[in-house]
């Protein structure tokens, strides 16, 4: 089991403790089986960053707490140098880097993401509370929104409901980064 994946799990599972979240009531949240997201507590099984960001939403805590175990502590602005954002690599295709963490009761998370080339071609969808913005810097992805499939290549952005399940894969045997705002 990977540590990182274990601690985050540790800290999901103290946060509902703490909030007096009963499980039944954490999966309610995430629209999940209370069976999946006991997996999720357990460590045995990659969380998603949708469901942390989901509780986090309806729950009022900060990410960045539950991703790295510290406490954001600035309040008017937070600086983050190229490639020193805090590294979140969730699945072994997708690496996040949050870029405002240390900042206090943010209104948007944002994240720099890097979209791996995979062989298989299959995309992993998912869909979180809220809006979302990605800005494509490099490579060339497919973007997959609800039914509909798009190519998107740097300079393209695109701004959904984030409710709508989402996805995309690398082309070109390249990986894509993309600024994902999360709002």
């Amino acid at each position: 089991m990977d540590e990182q994946i274990k601690q985050i799990a540790d800290r999901l599972r103290g946060m509902r403790e703490v909030l007096e979240i009963t499980p039944d009531e954490a999966a309610l949240t995430c629209s999940i089986s209370k069976e999946q997201y006991l997996n999720y507590e357990s460590g045995e099984i990659d969380i998603p960053v949708s469901l942390i960001h989901r509780m986090a939403h309806q729950y009022n805590f900060e990410i960045t707490t539950l991703l790295t175990g510290e406490e954001p502590h600035m309040h008017s602005y937070t600086l983050t140098r190229k490639d020193k954002g805090v590294g979140v690599d969730r699945r072994i295709s997708y690496k996040y880097q949050a870029l405002a963490g240390n900042f206090q009761n943010r209104k948007a998370e944002p994240f720099v993401v890097t979209v791996e080339p995979k062989e298989d071609a299959k995309v992993s969808l998912n869909s979180h509370p809220g809006q979302e913005f990605n800005y494509i810097l490099e490579g060339t992805m497919k973007f997959f929104l609800g039914t509909k499939q798009m190519t998107l290549e740097p300079g393209d952005s695109i701004y959904f409901d984030s409710g709508i399940a989402h996805g995309m894969l690398a082309l070109e045997n390249k990986p894509a980064r993309f600024l994902a705002i999360i709002l």
